[in-house]
């Protein structure tokens, strides 16, 4: 069992980093990777070097998700950094103009909404947050608990989705941004759940040869909410590319209620070691 892409509550997961190590203690590699910080990185890495239990625990990533621009004629791009040096220098003014444009967005969400006469305010929704990165399932939350909305889903559908009476853009880092940032930082770059980049495989396997030549490093073909034919599609047009592959849930505990913690491959070793390469190209940082 594997799992490249988790979050927790430093951003907008539910699970401490702590319960996420002790959740996925018997999985041969995991990763967390919160949007656009790296707070619980030591706390999860630290969690998982004291679990002295056997069978020993795996391979441990510190990581990161950003969102970034799309491209012309695609949909959205989300790329994971795996085995990032967390408190890399290169990092820290990068994820401050991402933090910067993520509040901006928020706070004119909350005023959308309270223009369509459903009063919300940042004090509300950052006492959903935690004191953690502040995202729109906090907004949602907010939303639900002031009877707005039915559940998170019809918040997202109506209010806060791309599409919503109340959804606003936000500042997005271009592609080769992204990952000469990570790279920087000592991760490996891989674009995660390329579904919603795009369905077409004509587009997919044009824009995997474009990025790989920009120094992407993998892609996450094995996602949980793929669609029966789409992870055979990617894993071929992924490996045509020569690019790694990753496996990875989007696990958001209870604000993503229906994705389980954890992501089963045939033959983890060979499904793996092009990761590892890439990890090792870029001196990732890791705990075993």
């Amino acid at each position: 069992m594997i799992d490249l892409h988790v979050h927790s509550t430093a951003s907008d997961g539910t699970c401490t980093p702590e319960e996420l190590a002790e959740r996925g203690r018997l999985f041969t590699m995991m990763a967390l990777t919160d949007h656009d910080n790296t707070d619980g990185c030591a706390r999860f890495l630290a969690a998982c070097g004291r679990d002295k239990r056997d069978p020993p625990a795996g391979v441990r990533l510190p990581g990161i998700e950003l969102s970034v621009e799309p491209g012309v004629g695609y949909g959205q791009f989300h790329m994971l950094g795996l085995g990032i040096d967390p408190d890399a220098p290169c990092l820290s003014g990068f994820l401050a103009r991402i933090r910067a444009g993520r509040e901006e967005r928020n706070v004119r969400m909350v005023e959308r909404l309270t223009s369509l006469g459903l009063p919300v305010t940042m004090d509300e929704v950052r006492r959903h947050a935690g004191g953690e990165i502040v995202a729109r399932p906090h907004i949602a939350r907010v939303l639900v608990e002031k009877g707005y909305a039915k559940s998170l889903n019809d918040a997202f559908a109506r209010y806060v989705g791309k599409g919503g009476l109340a959804y606003v853009s936000r500042y997005r880092p271009s592609q080769e941004e992204a990952i000469e940032v990570i790279h920087a930082a000592h991760g490996a770059a891989v674009m995660a759940h390329p579904r919603f980049w795009t369905s077409d495989a004509r587009l997919l396997a044009e824009g995997f040869a474009r990025l790989k030549d920009l120094g992407l490093d993998g892609v996450e073909a094995v996602y949980q909410a793929n669609l029966p034919l789409e992870t055979p599609m990617h894993l071929r047009l992924a490996r045509a590319a020569g690019l790694a592959v990753t496996a990875g849930s989007d696990f958001h505990g209870a604000n993503k209620s229906a994705i389980t913690l954890g992501m089963d491959v045939e033959d983890e070793e060979s499904f793996l070691a092009p990761l590892f390469v890439a990890l090792a190209k870029r001196g990732s940082h890791f705990v075993k």
